[in-house]
This record gives structure tokens, C-alpha cells and sequence, in this order.
């Protein structure tokens, strides 16, 4: 028993002390640090970027300089003048009929390809030859348009060969019907990808109780895929969305440049070297395009997608 208890106590009349046990940091201090890295990124490459452009749209500028003096002057003249008011509106109409073209192909193309197709590898084929025409630039996809749709070009030729048309079709290029066509061209991709996985994590057994209970091919769809599928919808919504009303290079090619939309705008005033409306008219799209996607986001929770 005493050699026992001198054994026990051997350390502390030696003088060392007891090893104190460590302390874990806390969930929330860890999730913290592991956030710092991306958190310090999108503050130096998104935050501080978008910060300075408010900043700029309230300063002035001549012919020459930029004046870092604090004024209305550009939102005055932005808000003020009937042409912001149009050119927003061709935005917006650029947007919503591109939006439900893209819609309306992804969404058959993902359903074909989720529930028309059984095998996992030709699926997995057939959506990689989807996106073989992304593997070029954006430019060089929109550009091969032109001498498809010119007044001399492949489809009027065809037309007129086949007897459906006596003289080229003028409004193919250059007009609004070119525009929309590239963007659906460029961007259909974007509203195939999020629908297509929304449809795969569907559960099938659910579409099999439907048609067990008596649901055709349609009440099938409408009741059952397309509520499952909102929230795809709803992502590859705001993808268009968001692409069609920052873009400024396809509205001007594929228009011949009669055409203009925000993106324009701001692109002739850098190239006029007036910075300050540039960034106002920047700081407008931003907000207006913040407003559209929170009305979205009103109806569809899309957090369970992501």
C-alpha cells in the first residue's frame, strides 16, 4: 500500500507538474477559419471591385480627367434621359425571351435525357455531346451565325431553292431575331445543366405511383416533375438572366450595332473614356439584376439544390 502511494505521488514531489489537457477550439471558430481563405478572395476580388465602381459613379469627368469630387451629376443624367429607359427595356425584353427559349429547350433535352434514356453511360455521352460546341469561344460560336443568316448566306439560299421564299429574308441578321438566336446558342447550356440535376435526384418511385394511380404522361409531369424540378428552374433562371442582361458583345455583332442593351452602354462610355458613367450605369444593372434575383428567390428555396 506505501509503495503504491509513493508511486503516485513520485511526480508531483519531484516538481513536475501535471499535463494540462488541451482545449479544442470550437465548432464555429474552426468553420471560421476554414471560411477565411475563400472569405478574403471574394472580399479582394468581388467586395473591394464593386465598392471602388460605386465610388467612381459619383465622381465626374471631362473630356481629358477624371475629378474624385462627390456628385450627383451621373445618376441625374442617367435617370433623366428617355434612352436609359429604353435601352432597358430591349434589356429586359432580351432577357425574358431568351430566358423562356432556353426553358423550354433545356428542359425537354434535360427530361430526355433523365427519363427517355435508361443507361447511365449514354447519358453521361449524350450530355458531354451537349456541350461540345462550349468547348470553342463564345465569339467564334456567335460570329459563324453570320454567314448563316447574311442575305447571301446558307438559309435564305435554302429557302429560296426549296420555292418557300421569292428574295432573302432581311430581318435573319442583323435585328433582334439574330440577337435572341445567338443568346439562346450561348446560354442554353446554362439552363440544361441545373434542370438535368435536379431531374436525376427525382426519385423514380414517385413517377411510378403517379401512373399507379391512374396519372397520365401529362398530370405526371405538371404534379409531380415540375414541382421537383423548380428549383433547377430556378437556378438556371437566374444563370440566363444574369448572362443575358451583362452582355454586351453578342447585341452588338449580331446586330450590326442598330441594336443596344445595358452592357452597350456601358461599353461606349470606356471607350469614350467617361469612367464615372460607366460605373453609375454599372451600379444600376447591378441593383436591378440584385432585384430580379431576389424576387426569384421569393418563390423557390434553391438552398436544398445547392
Amino acid at each position: 500500500m506505501t509503495d503504491t502511494l509513493t508511486e503516485t505521488t513520485a511526480p508531483a514531489a519531484a516538481g513536475t507538474a501535471p499535463p494540462k489537457p488541451r482545449r479544442r477550439l470550437s465548432d464555429n471558430v474552426v468553420g471560421w477559419l476554414e471560411a477565411l481563405p475563400l472569405t478574403l478572395i471574394l472580399l479582394c476580388f468581388l467586395v473591394a471591385p464593386i465598392i471602388m465602381i460605386v465610388i467612381v459613379s459619383f465622381w465626374t469627368a471631362t473630356e481629358f480627367s477624371i475629378i474624385p469630387a462627390f456628385t450627383f451629376e451621373n445618376y441625374q443624367y442617367l435617370f433623366g434621359s428617355s434612352v436609359t429607359y429604353r435601352v432597358f427595356l430591349a434589356t429586359f425584353k432580351y432577357a425574358l425571351i431568351t430566358w423562356a427559349c432556353t426553358l423550354a429547350i433545356g428542359f425537354t433535352v434535360a427530361y430526355y435525357l433523365a427519363f427517355c434514356i435508361r443507361s447511365q453511360t449514354v447519358q453521361i455521352a449524350m450530355f458531354l455531346l451537349c456541350t461540345i460546341p462550349f468547348w470553342t469561344s463564345n465569339i467564334i460560336r456567335m460570329i459563324s451565325w453570320i454567314p448563316f443568316l447574311g442575305r447571301n448566306g446558307i438559309a435564305n439560299q435554302t429557302l429560296i431553292d426549296l420555292g418557300l421564299i421569292d428574295q432573302p429574308l432581311e430581318w435573319l441578321l442583323y435585328s433582334d431575331f439574330s440577337v435572341i438566336l445567338a443568346f439562346v446558342h450561348l446560354y442554353t447550356l446554362f439552363m440544361v445543366v441545373p434542370i438535368f440535376n435536379t431531374m436525376m435526384r427525382i426519385d423514380k418511385s414517385l413517377i411510378e405511383a403517379a401512373y399507379d394511380n391512374g396519372a397520365s404522361g401529362i398530370q405526371t409531369l405538371i404534379h409531380v416533375i415540375i414541382p421537383l424540378t423548380k428549383p433547377g428552374i430556378m437556378i438556371g433562371t437566374i444563370f440566363v438572366i444574369t448572362l443575358v442582361m451583362g452582355d454586351f458583345i453578342t447585341v452588338r455583332f449580331m446586330s450590326g450595332s442598330q441594336k443596344a442593351n445595358v452592357g452597350r452602354l456601358i461599353s461606349n462610355d470606356i471607350s469614350l473614356l467617361q469612367y464615372p458613367s460607366a460605373a453609375a450605369t454599372a451600379v444600376v444593372l447591378l441593383l436591378t439584376v440584385l432585384i430580379v434575383i431576389g424576387i426569384l428567390l421569393r418563390f423557390v428555396n434553391i438552398r436544398k439544390e445547392l
